[in-house]
Formats: structure tokens, C-alpha cells, sequence
């Protein structure tokens, strides 16, 4: 074996690793600073970062065309109207719901944005480090692109344009509705701007527009390119700040505390408290749908395929159907919490002992009342958020004066999640967590494994899962290495370190919990980032995330049943 000395160069996934390592401590020191400009000295780091990184997401980043895919991507997570403001004020839940502002809230996001004035947005941050860290990526990319538009227009440093900008400034300021005519002539401007083609304008046109702002992209890019040259020209930049209160309370379980006291208090109340407690992570319709749409439906919608029949439900156009499965549901047993507390989790809790098991797919043979599961659903938490709100609800409670322990027998985690072998719509099972750009790991017994999902009609994989930073900041040299290293991953995702992490301190070192609480992880494929280029941030599954959907909602529900 040779001992001599290799040259190390620093590979590409090395260079993203470290970019993405530097993004989250700068971000965390501008938190902490309290304001930052982005496109002035205090933003450079940042900048740089997602240069040098370049995540597919964000597509043409470093190149002087315009990246349009990751425009709406952006655009439809942060609220609208945000790129006409100077000022972006990052908050706590501070009141603002309670005023005359009116929330506005991203198509893709859930989180409550109020417009302050001509100026000034807030955004409330009620779900942790996560969700700032998401927010000032995008807004970092957002000001990028807009300076991209500000070298291709300005002349001189007096601020003289080109005469597509005088051209698209009349078609945005103009009062009147456009008319096909007039809007290809301002797309043809608005395409030589950005370095686009018209083609590729048109074809994204539609995708940018609401119901009440058609020109939506005419728009964005209009005042992308408005704030960038008044940066450039007047130095009058845009800033960000995050409130005293916000700073003063991130890290602390604010929202997750109230969000777990107000779920033991319902459980109390119903008289649930001290059953036995399966607690599943997953949307907000497959365990109802799974529980009553067999015994809801009636006529031509019964005779269908189950599957179909889930297919049917989730059709946006299907609302009649949903709600007299959801009618039946609060009938028999189930009980839904709309979330007050600001973490954006609404809850299901299901008493076994109300519903009607002949009228299921499932067999139920636990006759005595209190040891009859109580089925505890969470919707998806965000990163972070995941360990803070489990957290808080696998502590005990005080409730007439005696301290009591949740009897926790088991914990599920459903999610979707990008998949490094298969594609879309594929299942993995993951044996355990590793966090992203530390050797931090987190094995596990998961008690589904390859042999239970066999069924689903997909293919299944087992291995290791990294939980990422961020949904936006993967690039194909980092995936690439995660998959060939010899950690076996096979997937990404964003909360399953943070939900074991919260596992494994109430049942390992605090005692809250049972020390063998049952858990179990299953994720299906969005996509498949090292073949299509985008990551979890990728759209939604469609029809393809149906079957193993409910495939892994069944088999959790076999086993908290036969248990």
C-alpha cells in the first residue's frame, strides 16, 4: 500500500457542503445581528454561498439569463406582493391577527404574511429555525435574479434603461387590462430582458398568474428590477430584520408548547388521556379516508376499486365526497383540532372504541374500553418544528392534580421525501437518520420494513435517510456523493432526525415515554433529484402518491391494530 502523500483537491460535493455549512452560520449570525441588507456587505456570504452552490432548484443561479422555474418556485412560497417591498420584517406571533392587516398566505407555504405598507412585509415565523432559513434562501435568491435584471436594463449610473424596461414599466403601470396584443409585445420586451425566449415566457406565463393579477410575471419581474435598480442607483437597499421578540423567543417551544397543551387538554377532556396513544405523522385524509370511506360511500362510488376510490377523494374537484367521509368520521369517532397556536399542525384523534369496525378493512379484536387504541394524527411539521412539537406532546402533563405519563405505544412517520434510487412514487424505509453536513446519526428499530410494503405496487428500498437543512439546497455533486458514499442513503427529507431525536430523549433519557415505544418510518418519492434535477421542493405527486400513500397508512394501521 503506497504512503505517499495525494494532492487533496477539494471536490465539487466538498465545495457545495461547505457552501451550504457557511450559509447556516451566517444566516444564524445575521438572526442574532438582527437586520441584515442583502444585497449590501452584511449579505455577501450569503451570496456567495448559493453562488458557489448552485442548488437545482434555483436552475440557471449562476448564469446571466434569468431562472424562471426557480422564480415560481420562490415566489410561490413567499407571500404576495413581496417583491415591491424594501423592507422585510421577519416575526413572532406578535398580535397581527388580531388587526385590521390582513393575512396574506403563500400558495406553498402555511404562514401568515401581513403587508404593512407600501414598503414593509412581515412574516411570521411560528415554526422554528427552519422555516427562517427557507425564507432568507429564497429571499436571497429572489434579490440575485432581481439584480440580474438591473445590469441588463441600466445604460448608466444616472439610471438610464434600455428601452425594453420603458417599454414593460408601461405595460405594468398601465391602467388598462391588456389585450393579447399588447401582452406578447410586452412578453417580447420582458424576454429580452431576462435573456429569455419568448417561448419559454409564454409556456410560464399562466403559471405565475391569479385570478386577480393576470400579468402576475409582468409584474414580479417589473418590480424585481424596480427595487434593484434603486439599490444601485440611489444605494437605497433592501433590508431584512428580525423582531426583538422573535429573537427573544426562537429555540424556546413557544408554539409547540401551546400546540401540546392544547391537544392533552382536548384528550382530557374526551377522557382519552391515559389510553394507549399511537401517534402517526402524515397528511390530514389518508388515515380517515383509510378508516370511513369504505362504509361512507354508497352507490356507483362504492363498487370501485379502494384505490380508485382514494384516487376519487383526493381529486380536488371531489370536495362533495370528502366531506360526507369526513361528516361520517366526526360521527364515529373522530376528533379534529384546527391548530390556534401558530405551528400551522392541525390534529385528528380517533377512538377506536366508536368506530364501527365491520364497516372497515381492518379487524379490531380489543374488547376492553381502556385498552382500546386512541390514534393520534399529526399533520407534517416543518424541519425543526418536528422535534419541538413532539417534543413538547411526549411530555407528561398535570391534569386534577397528578402528574401522568402518556401510555405512547407507538409512533409512525408517513412523509414524502426525494428519493437517490427509484423514482417517483417508490416507497423507502429507513433504517436510520443522519443529519446533513455532520456525522450526527440516528439508528432505529422500524418495526415496517421492505417485506410489510411488498404489496404497494412500487418499488421499495431500505437503507439510511439524510435529513437536509433545507428542501432548496441540494445540487447533483452533493446527492451524488450521499448516495455512492458508504453511508447507504436513499433518501432525503427534512424532519425524520428531529422526530428521533424527540423519540429517543423522552423514552431513552427522560423517561416520559415507554423505553420500547414501537416507531416506524416510511417515506414515499416525490421525485427522484439525480434524474429530474429537482429536489423535495419538487411538485406534488398527483395520482402516482396515491397508492403508496395508502399502502403505508394501511400496513401502520395493521400493526397498531394486532398489536
Amino acid at each position: 500500500m503506497s504512503t505517499t502523500n495525494k494532492k487533496h483537491e477539494r471536490t465539487r460535493a466538498q465545495e457545495s457542503s461547505s457552501a451550504i455549512e457557511r450559509m447556516y452560520i451566517t444566516m444564524r449570525h445575521l438572526f442574532n445581528r438582527g437586520f441584515y441588507k442583502p444585497m449590501g456587505v452584511s449579505g455577501e456570504t450569503l451570496r456567495e454561498a448559493l453562488l458557489l452552490l448552485r442548488p437545482e432548484i434555483y436552475g440557471s443561479i449562476g448564469e446571466e439569463k434569468a431562472e424562471i422555474d426557480g422564480l415560481l418556485y420562490v415566489i410561490d412560497r413567499l407571500p404576495q406582493g413581496i417583491e415591491e417591498c424594501t423592507f422585510i420584517n421577519l416575526t413572532s406571533d406578535e398580535g397581527y391577527a388580531n388587526s385590521h392587516f390582513k393575512p396574506i398566505i403563500p400558495p406553498k407555504r402555511r404562514r401568515n404574511c401581513y403587508r404593512i405598507d407600501d414598503e414593509q412585509m412581515n412574516i411570521e415565523i411560528t415554526r422554528g429555525r427552519s422555516e427562517i432559513y427557507d425564507i432568507l434562501t429564497h429571499l436571497t435568491f429572489l434579490f440575485v435574479e432581481s439584480h440580474k435584471i438591473s445590469k441588463r436594463v441600466l445604460i448608466d449610473e444616472e439610471g438610464t434603461t434600455v428601452r425594453d424596461w420603458q417599454k414593460l414599466e408601461n405595460a405594468v403601470t398601465s391602467t388598462k387590462k391588456l389585450t393579447q396584443k399588447e401582452r406578447e409585445i410586452a412578453i417580447t420586451h420582458t424576454a429580452n430582458i431576462l435573456g429569455r425566449t419568448f417561448n419559454e415566457l409564454t409556456e410560464s406565463y399562466s403559471k405565475f398568474a391569479t385570478e386577480n393579477q393576470p400579468e402576475r410575471l409582468l409584474h414580479i419581474v417589473y418590480w424585481l428590477g424596480k427595487l434593484a435598480i434603486e439599490e444601485v442607483v440611489n444605494g437605497n437597499k433592501r433590508t431584512i430584520t428580525f423582531s426583538p421578540v422573535l429573537r427573544e423567543r426562537l429555540g424556546h417551544h413557544i408554539h409547540g408548547e401551546v400546540w401540546a397543551d392544547n391537544i392533552k387538554s382536548v384528550l382530557h377532556k374526551h377522557g382519552l388521556l391515559q389510553r394507549p396513544i399511537h401517534i402517526i405523522s402524515a397528511n390530514m385524509h389518508s388515515v380517515m379516508n383509510s378508516l370511513f370511506a369504505k362504509g361512507t360511500l354508497k352507490g356507483s362510488d362504492a363498487k370501485k376499486n379502494i384505490f380508485e376510490i382514494y384516487e376519487s377523494l383526493s381529486n380536488p374537484k371531489s370536495s362533495l365526497m370528502r366531506n360526507k367521509v369526513e361528516k361520517s368520521a366526526l360521527q364515529n369517532g373522530m376528533i379534529y383540532i384546527k391548530d390556534s397556536s401558530g405551528t400551522n399542525i392541525d390534529v385528528q384523534i380517533f377512538d377506536t372504541d366508536k368506530i364501527d369496525f365491520s364497516k372497515t378493512d381492518f379487524k379490531y379484536l380489543e374488547t376492553n374500553v381502556e385498552d382500546k387504541a386512541v390514534i393520534f394524527v399529526m399533520d407534517y411539521a416543518f424541519g425543526e418544528q418536528a422535534y419541538e412539537t413532539l417534543d413538547e406532546f411526549l411530555k407528561p402533563i398535570k391534569a386534577d392534580r397528578e402528574k401522568i405519563h402518556l401510555d405512547v405505544k407507538s409512533i409512525s412517520i408517513m412523509g414524502k421525501a426525494g428519493i437517490l434510487e427509484g423514482g417517483k412514487g417508490d416507497v423507502m424505509i429507513p433504517s436510520a437518520h443522519i443529519f446533513e453536513g455532520t456525522a450526527d446519526n440516528y439508528p432505529f428499530k422500524n418495526e415496517l420494513s421492505k417485506e410489510d410494503l411488498l404489496d404497494c405496487g412500487v418499488d421499495v428500498y431500505e437503507g439510511t435517510m439524510i435529513t437536509v437543512l433545507g428542501t432548496s439546497l441540494q445540487n447533483k455533486e452533493i446527492l451524488k456523493f450521499f448516495k455512492k458514499s458508504t453511508w447507504n442513503v436513499i433518501g432525503l427529507e427534512m424532519e425524520g432526525a428531529h422526530y428521533q431525536k424527540a423519540i429517543q430523549a423522552a423514552s431513552k433519557v427522560r423517561g416520559s415515554i415507554n423505553e420500547d415505544v414501537k416507531v416506524r418510518y416510511a417515506y414515499y418519492a416525490s421525485d427522484n433529484p439525480l434524474e429530474t434535477g429537482s429536489t423535495l421542493a419538487s411538485g406534488g405527486l398527483g395520482t402516482s402518491g396515491v397508492r403508496p400513500t395508502y399502502v403505508i397508512t394501511k400496513k401502520i394501521l395493521e400493526q397498531i391494530f394486532n398489536s
